[in-house]
């Protein structure tokens, strides 16, 4: 029978393969990985708050909150040594190659950036940057609670991406590593606690920031599953570079939204 994997198992798997922190991975099996993508949402909260610390930190320091809008997102973008942004311009060129499925996952396949990966990687950065210029501005708090709630909605996005009846569209990579692997049930569970816990983070500030917060967590995780799906239909399932688009569109339409109303 296969070995039960531990928590810590998973934490490594969720640390190891999510971020660039030194945390060594000492199982690769499908036991360890559905772990592992179970504890993404971890991963996305420890990225959050770093990135969360060092635009407070600026502001403190007496910096503006476009300064600290630009350190909070390179906060994620450090961390994962870009890996979402560079799946998110793959993503964004295969997807607007217009090509057969086969076709497109070999340009996504290609080292280069091109014309619609530009673009899609210039507007979603402007975008996450803006919306935290104006959270930051509104005040230190609620910026730092819209750096947090994003990253971990982000990688909660790849949990939900990991369940089962989602297929890998190559048989080789991380995508195949983690497909399918997270059962229906356990991703639903995942989504409905840390939606839960963002919305207590936000009724720190109030009543109006625990429902703002729970919605814009919701709708970030719909739009991300509308690019799941139209990732799966168009590819054949998912790849590395569809989960890193799904994690920097969950998190961009996680800020646009804090980042209306009052």
């Amino acid at each position: 029978m296969p070995k039960t994997p531990a928590w810590p198992d998973g934490l490594r798997f969720a640390f190891g393969t999510l971020t660039v922190l030194p945390v060594r991975v000492t199982r690769w099996d499908r036991q360890a990985a559905r772990a592992g993508m179970l504890c993404a949402p971890l991963a996305g909260l420890t990225v959050g708050a770093g990135a969360a610390a060092l635009g407070v930190l600026l502001l403190f320091l007496g910096a503006g909150p476009a300064l600290a809008a630009v350190a909070t997102v390179a906060v994620p973008a450090a961390l994962t040594r870009g890996l979402h942004l560079d799946g998110l311009a793959d993503t964004a060129d295969g997807l607007g190659s217009n090509k057969p499925a086969e076709d497109a996952l070999r340009i996504m396949k290609q080292s280069d950036i091109g014309p619609f990966g530009v673009i899609t990687l210039v507007l979603g950065l402007l975008a996450q940057t803006a919306a935290l210029a104006q959270l930051y501005g509104a005040s230190w708090a609620r910026g730092a609670l819209a750096a947090v709630v994003s990253a971990t909605v982000a990688r909660l996005a790849l949990t939900l991406a990991a369940r089962g009846g989602v297929p890998a569209a190559r048989p080789e990579g991380l995508g195949a590593a983690v497909a399918g692997v997270v059962p229906a049930r356990a991703a639903a569970g995942a989504a409905g606690f840390t939606v839960l816990a963002a919305a207590g983070a936000g009724a720190l500030l109030g009543t109006y920031d625990l429902v703002r917060t729970a919605l814009s967590a919701l709708a970030a995780l719909a739009v991300a599953e509308l690019l799941l799906r139209h990732c799966t239909r168009r590819f054949g399932g998912v790849t590395g570079d569809v989960f890193g688009a799904l994690a920097e569109t969950a998190a961009t339409a996680a800020l646009v939204l804090l980042s209306l109303g009052r």
